[in-house]
């Protein structure tokens, strides 16, 4: 259905996390059928100023149910607005698909996730081309987990990847086992942007940007602070903050036994050290320096010309994902910023991450609009849905995956699956908040004491 001043494209985003809340609902935005390539913030320094505005998006965001999904304060940080937005379980969400027409829908779960609903999808769009074009992706950096989280996306029209270098190992994973490589497209984290680094400010700021499950012992994590309180020590006339991603209570897209927060109760920082909240693009808006392990928020920093740090200090090993930050420039250890280290990234490896702030930034989602419009337009709509994981190709894998979600492995629902379309009311509502809060004391407290006493 093209998209009109009196018929705007319709969006759906589904999304487990905050993180992919964010991810799934800044892509919408930027793949919208006869949409932007950029954010409307960022339209002022693009001119354009006689073009015909684009109509707005109808955005549906669904939140699926479980032990990530996001607080009303998660959401808000994340600062991207929906038209509506609800909690849903995956049965749920296929009977909403089942009744509902959409242009586009965009999957930001965990790769058993999209599999789980993309075979729930085939069977409920079955014998009709008229369902919406369906797209998927990762969150940040790719470093684990590679053939194993693609082959679980496959299926979906776009498999969005967020530089060349990642649809390079994208499409050779796919090609590799026989797999239809061309919904693979290149385009870039979608949340980039914000005002360019031109200079130190007063006072000068140090950024540290916790990761929830990097690293993931007390004594790596206390070392990491330790560190990070020294440097405020070191260097009074800075600012020093840790960013954090939650707070307690509440989860992320990866578990967090140890927050941060817990362990500076233990200490006596410095009146220059703070912790932070909110959205990370603010946080870097007064960054002069950003250090990290391996968070995607280096790659935010480095579109903006942000000094970015690495830390080398734990070692760079594929566990933690520093690894990935090979080549960059930005690899470095506390001793080297203690004693005033500023690093200069690889301008060949940045633009290799899809992160150059040199103007390519701005085209990069065209190709995927491009695609989802010729889809949309295609005579006699759109394809069935071909997860390259069947009954037949995966049998031993496949059901355990869709059982999870109480699908069967013809993606119909399974006896006992949740049947309620509606809102859950007060008693279910609480006896969810109670679980869930069961589940995150496990996590939090129970789990480290268990894993203590193992190690006796």
């Amino acid at each position: 259905m093209p998209a009109s001043p009196s018929n705007p494209p319709r969006i759906a985003v589904l999304a487990d996390s905050d993180t992919r809340w964010k991810w799934g609902a800044s892509t919408a935005g930027r793949i919208a059928p006869g949409g932007r390539t950029a954010p409307s913030a960022d339209a002022g320094s693009r001119g354009g100023a006689h073009a015909a505005p684009a109509p707005a998006p109808v955005l549906d965001g669904f939140l699926l149910r479980g032990r990530a999904t996001p607080t009303p304060r998660q959401l808000a940080e994340v600062g991207v607005r929906a038209d509506s937005l609800r909690e849903v379980t995956a049965v749920e969400f296929l009977r909403v698909m089942a009744r509902e027409s959409y242009d586009v829908l965009v999957l930001a779960l965990v790769g058993g996730g999209v599999q789980a609903v993309l075979h729930g999808l085939k069977r409920i769009w079955e014998g009709t081309g008229e369902r919406p074009v369906v797209v998927t992706g990762y969150v940040g950096v790719v470093y684990e987990k590679l053939a194993d989280g693609l082959l679980l996306r496959h299926g979906a029209d776009l498999v969005l990847a967020n530089s060349r270098q990642d649809a390079e190992r994208f499409r050779a994973v796919y090609e590799g086992v026989g797999a239809d490589a061309a919904p693979v497209t290149e385009v870039a984290l979608p949340f980039l942007g914000g005002t360019p680094y031109t200079g130190e400010h007063d006072p000068y700021t140090v950024v540290f940007a916790a990761q929830p499950s990097v690293p993931e012992s007390r004594k790596d994590r206390a070392y990491l602070l330790d560190r990070l309180v020294r440097h405020a020590r070191l260097h009074p006339e800075r600012e020093v903050l840790l960013k954090l991603r939650s707070r307690p209570g509440e989860h992320t897209t990866h578990l967090e036994e140890l927050p941060y927060q817990k362990l500076v109760q233990r200490i006596d920082p410095p009146a220059n050290f703070r912790l932070v909240y909110g959205n990370m693009g603010e946080v870097l808006d007064r960054a002069d320096l950003m250090v990290t392990v391996s968070s995607t928020a280096a790659l935010e920093s480095l579109h903006r010309r942000i000094p970015t740090v690495v830390l080398t200090d734990l070692g760079i090993r594929e566990a933690l994902g520093n690894h990935h930050f090979v080549g960059s420039g930005c690899l470095a250890s506390w001793d080297q910023l203690d004693a005033g280290h500023r690093p200069a990234a690889d301008e060949e490896w940045v633009a290799r991450q899809g992160v150059a702030a040199d103007g390519a930034y701005e085209r990069a989602f065209d190709t995927a609009r491009e695609r989802i419009a010729r889809l949309l337009a295609r005579p006699g709509g759109l394809p069935p849905l071909t997860p390259y994981y069947t009954p037949a190709t995966a049998p031993g894998y496949l059901p355990g995956i869709l059982a999870r979600h109480h699908l069967a492995p013809d993606g119909s629902p399974l006896p006992g699956a949740p049947a309620a379309d509606a809102e859950p009311g007060p008693v279910r509502r609480i006896v969810r908040r109670a679980a869930r809060g069961a589940y995150r004391h496990g996590v939090q407290r129970v789990a480290p004491v268990v894993r203590r006493m193992g190690e006796l």
